[in-house]
């Protein structure tokens, strides 16, 4: 409602409509004041971000960013929901994800979870790592199978596992009709984890029979996360199971199903990460591309993609694992308002073994303050419309249907996982990502920036060892500085002190105190402890602070201004003292005494993987 004044003109009229023009100019200003002479939309370039997938998010996001119609929620292209109502009818389902082997303690916690806020169960079964078959029974005693969808991951065990819980369903009086959930059957994701052939046969039978006799229970899953957890992109997770459900499809299709049945055995499953805005992007373009392959299928009513979301795995850190809470939260406000219809947030200590009750309570009560004091859920797709989501949709789809010609081309998910056609691309992003994680260009909050060298670690129990994998790897943003910091550990263990660097701070604090900062956080994110006592030295202070210091390799902080008056004298200095590595916190510039150089953007898991080694820590 546009509110008007006494005199009838609108407030707006007061202010000026600026051009796109005037603004780039703004930027270029700004610009030359940084050192970086340029103009038009040069300026606006290098203020754009290339993110995963070749996709360039800019500065600003105006109506000349179109892109295709989203149509309306509920419709196709169901880009802006699955239903017209959204999650406003009861917001999205929270569905806990456990992997126990012991019944007992799994009923304990499934119990605990559906007294307080779940409203579905995701259960490990079998060889998934999970709870024996046999105990299938005991894990589900004084649960409500009638109100309480159930969601398998059995794995090579889906026959056994499918069998139990129909026979629990049927010996405790559940009607057929009011049997929800899904079988969990995904024979390519299983092939994906562990090598192996994928056998769709028994797939399609649980299919059959969930068409013919459970209406509201689903065999398949289309699960992405194999892909994400292995280090693929977005558009490779999207592309992925596109071409997963796709050869779902035809296997229902040669079985006797229609399209529209078939289409109603699956739910797709995909990873949502601390990027928000990518996360709400992958919903909508998921369900964009879903609709196509049904409307190229002849059935555009039945494209309708159900949603399962699960917060990334990938994402999670062993060190500092608190921190894991906040991702999470970014990750399920991402899949909550990018429309999935049920998300699973993983306890904060996922990464470090099984979860304990509290960080179960925290996992639910995540969902719980977004949809009850957020109110996520009371508006119906509150990205829609907005120039940078919708772009980013349509560019993310684009990149998705790429990667998904790309697999039927080489013919079908099974053959492109076979060949290892798939394996090779992800290796590709996972590479080129690694080398951003290893240059901090990417950042992890607690591991690579801001650790905690003295922080308590968190034990858990071990997570129940599902069946070796021989697929495609399992990958964590942490891993390459969670090995740095376990040779730390290891030292500290051994010799009752971590190894160290001693920050020579030349001048005022004025001059030195950046510099030292950033060294003090690049050492600690490899376990190695900054000493920074005295506060400053000089070249007839150096020898006497070194050997305090109990350590022979130093880092130089301090100003550029005074690293051209200083840095040569002291580095000399310290290197006479018995000094055996001199780095110095700046850019390279051929200063004595100077080994080398840490900086903004250099590869910070190769600096510490060998001042490890030239200490001698293993």
């Amino acid at each position: 409602m546009t509110v008007l004044p006494a005199d009838g003109l609108s407030l707006a009229a007061e202010f000026p409509d600026p051009a796109h023009e005037q603004w780039q100019s703004l930027v270029e200003g700004v610009l030359r004041k940084s050192g970086k002479d340029v103009s038009g939309s040069a300026a606006e370039e290098a203020l754009s971000t290339t993110v995963e997938d070749g996709l360039i998010t800019r500065p600003l996001y105006t109506s000349r960013d179109d892109a295709p119609d989203a149509g309306l929620p509920g419709f196709a292209p169901f880009t802006r929901g699955s239903t017209p109502q959204g999650s406003t009818a009861g917001g999205w389902g929270v569905r806990q994800r456990h992997a126990s082997t012991d019944p007992v303690r799994l009923n304990e916690a499934l119990l605990g979870d559906l007294e307080n806020g779940a409203t579905s169960l995701w259960l490990a079964v079998g060889g998934a790592g999970g709870v024996p078959v046999s105990g299938l029974a005991r894990a589900l005693e004084g649960v409500h199978l009638d109100l309480a969808p159930l969601v398998l991951d059995a794995g090579d065990e889906l026959d056994a596992a499918a069998t139990e819980l129909l026979r629990l369903y049927a010996e405790r009086g559940v009607p057929a009709d009011a049997v929800r959930g899904s079988l969990g059957a995904d024979p390519l994701a299983q092939a994906a984890r562990t090598g192996g052939e994928a056998d769709l046969a028994s797939a399609v039978h649980w299919a059959k029979r969930c068409a013919a006799e459970f209406p509201g229970l689903r065999a398949l899953t289309v699960d992405a996360l194999p892909y994400h957890e292995a280090g693929g992109s977005a558009a490779q997770e999207l592309g992925s199971s596109l071409a997963t459900g796709v050869a779902y499809l035809r296997a229902l299709g040669e079985a006797g199903l229609g399209v529209q049945e078939a289409c109603a055995q699956l739910e797709f499953r995909y990873a949502a990460t601390a990027d928000q805005f990518l996360t709400i992007a992958k919903l909508r373009a998921a369900r964009r591309l879903w609709a196509r392959v049904a409307e190229v299928c002849g059935a555009p009513e039945a494209g309708a993609q159900r949603q399962h979301a699960v917060t990334s795995p990938v994402m999670m850190t062993r060190r500092d694992p608190w921190v894991n809470m906040l991702r999470t939260t970014l990750a399920c406000l991402g899949a909550g308002v990018g429309g999935a219809d049920a998300v699973t947030v993983l306890p904060f200590d996922h990464a470090l073994g099984l979860p304990d009750a509290f960080a179960r309570r925290i996992a639910r009560n995540t969902s719980t303050i977004l949809l009850e004091e957020s109110h996520l859920a009371r508006v119906i797709d509150p990205a829609g419309g907005s120039w940078y989501v919708e772009r980013l949709t349509d560019e993310l789809a684009d990149a998705a249907w790429a990667f998904f010609q790309e697999i039927e081309r080489a013919g079908g998910q099974a053959a492109a996982l076979g060949s290892g056609m798939v394996a090779d691309r992800i290796a590709v992003t996972w590479a080129a990502r690694s080398k951003d994680l290893a240059r901090r260009k990417e950042p992890i909050t607690g591991v690579s920036e801001f650790p905690q060298l003295a922080e308590r670690p968190v034990e858990r129990e071990p997570m129940p060892v599902a069946a070796a994998p021989g697929g495609l790897p399992v990958v964590r943003r942490d891993e390459a500085f969670e090995a740095l910091r376990a040779r730390s550990d290891a030292h500290l263990a051994a010799t009752g002190a971590r190894p160290r660097v001693f920050l020579a701070a030349l001048g005022p604090a004025a001059a030195h105190t950046a510099r030292a900062s950033f060294a003090a956080n690049l050492f600690q994110a490899g376990g190695i402890e900054p000493v920074h006592e005295p506060v400053q030295v000089d070249a007839s202070t150096a020898a006497a602070a070194l050997a305090a210091a109990g350590t022979d390799v130093v880092c130089l902080c301090s100003s550029d201004a005074l690293y051209a008056e200083r840095a040569g004298e002291v580095a000399e200095a310290l290197v006479a003292a018995g000094a055996r590595r001199v780095y110095l916190a700046g850019r390279p510039g051929g200063y004595t005494g100077v080994d080398e150089y840490v900086f903004a953007g250099c590869d910070v898991v190769a600096v510490l993987s060998s001042v490890l080694d030239r200490m001698g820590v293993a």
